[in-house]
């Protein structure tokens, strides 16, 4: 297949993939105005749920202008020849193969999140701060920015130079090694996350003795759960918005909460919103999550090592010097149809596990705490409550609250 071919086949994924999500998303707007379900009332007022319209068109408008920038940006740097002045940048830089590439991602990368925070600005110190959900700082804002920035350079960029050379070592084999790296990584990450990266952003502390922490340690016992390790996370430091998730396993597992959860919630509520994450323990999804991630990033890696050799790849994206680091811009595009398709799969996934848990949850303590905390969180959060069923089928990775309600009601 010809340059050209390939390169009209890549701006061709790029439009279609706009235009199904924003069909998506104006379906999923036509639902903004409809009624809230019968058992539902009880989440929002009317002066609340007006509020809560408010927002999702605020979103939606929001989302509608920010991604219309991305895509004029991307196209223009493909129609531009961004790639290949990129690549003579890098180039002039070092002759390294492996630093060119680092060079060559991370000049994109950075310059592409420079371009759009400004709206990442906007969203949080204007939406959300106009619907009372923020609470970070300009400073904060910032130095998260610094940080990530930080973390991609060495988390990104190590992993990237430790593909490219074993590329250089391994020739087409080199996906057998590469996979091993990034299975390992995923599995240390998973252990370790909470305490290497968790503490760069967030300060978490043992969550204090008393009736909270011994009706925890109750359910736990009772279930037969080890659980040493509770924290508490300061989510207020940028949100009002309440979370919780389980990280871990073995001697590393732990249950982090959100000190806006802890205020928001009644004690038997948190209790049963942590009964559902022990589900996803005892029910192996995390075990599930963590081998289908490995073996999806198996697959691809295996691809990518047909493909990767193929000039055609770096020449489709305007680099005239074919090389692993252009090729796989090109292959990441053409791969993208595949990874939606994936990723439709494991969000189905995720909302059977998602019943799963509150199923463990139900039969274990109970079913109506957890609903309460459910239409809580929704409400903080000024959830939608009518979301399209296709939006739901595409980018959920939950249950509506209204299946979730109905399920825990059987």
């Amino acid at each position: 297949m010809s340059p050209q071919t390939l390169f009209y086949i890549i701006i061709a994924i790029l439009i279609l993939d706009f235009i199904i999500d924003k069909i998506l998303d104006s379906l999923n707007a036509k639902n903004f105005n409809n009624p809230i379900p019968a058992e539902l009332a009880d989440v929002y007022d009317e002066k609340e749920y007006k509020k809560s319209q408010a927002y999702k068109k605020a979103n939606y408008r929001f989302s509608s202008i920010s991604s219309l920038f991305s895509l004029t940006l991307t196209l223009a740097f493909f129609f531009l020849d961004g790639f290949q002045w990129v690549d003579e940048i890098a180039r002039s830089i070092s002759n390294n193969y492996i630093v060119i590439a680092l060079l060559f991602f991370g000049i994109i990368t950075f310059a592409s999140d420079i371009l759009t925070t400004p709206f990442s600005y906007y969203h949080t110190f204007v939406i959300e701060e106009k619907f009372g959900f923020n609470k970070t700082t300009k400073k904060t804002f910032f130095l998260d920015k610094l940080k990530g920035w930080l973390m991609m350079s060495v988390i990104g960029g190590g992993i990237l130079a430790l593909i490219i050379l074993f590329y250089q070592l391994a020739g087409a084999n080199f996906w057998i090694y590469a996979w091993i790296i990034v299975a390992v990584f995923t599995i240390f990450m998973n252990m370790f996350y909470s305490k290497i990266i968790v503490p760069m952003f967030n300060k978490q502390t043992p969550l204090e003795n008393g009736s909270l922490k011994t009706n925890i340690e109750n359910y736990a016992a009772k279930v037969g759960f080890q659980l040493d390790n509770i924290f508490v996370i300061d989510g207020s430091k940028r949100s009002t918005k309440a979370n919780a998730y389980f990280s871990g396993f073995g001697k590393q597992k732990r249950i982090t909460l959100f000190d806006t959860l802890v205020n928001d919630l009644e004690d038997e509520e948190i209790v049963t919103v942590l009964a559902h994450e022990v589900g996803h323990y005892k029910k192996k999804h995390i075990i599930f999550n963590i081998f289908a991630s490995v073996l999806l990033t198996g697959v691809t890696l295996f691809i990518l090592s047909l493909f990767i050799n193929i000039p055609e790849l770096s020449l489709a994206i305007g680099v005239k010097q074919p090389s692993f680091h252009a090729g796989l811009i090109a292959f990441g595009i053409l791969y993208s149809p595949i990874s939606q398709l994936t990723g439709l799969i494991m969000n189905y996934f995720s909302r059977k596990f998602e019943y799963q848990a509150d199923d463990y949850a139900k039969n274990t303590y109970a079913a109506q705490p957890l609903i309460n905390a459910l239409k809580k969180l929704s409400k903080n959060s000024l959830s939608n409550l009518t979301p399209h069923p296709a939006y739901v089928f595409v980018h959920y990775s939950h249950p509506t609250l209204q299946q979730r309600f109905e399920n825990l009601k059987s």
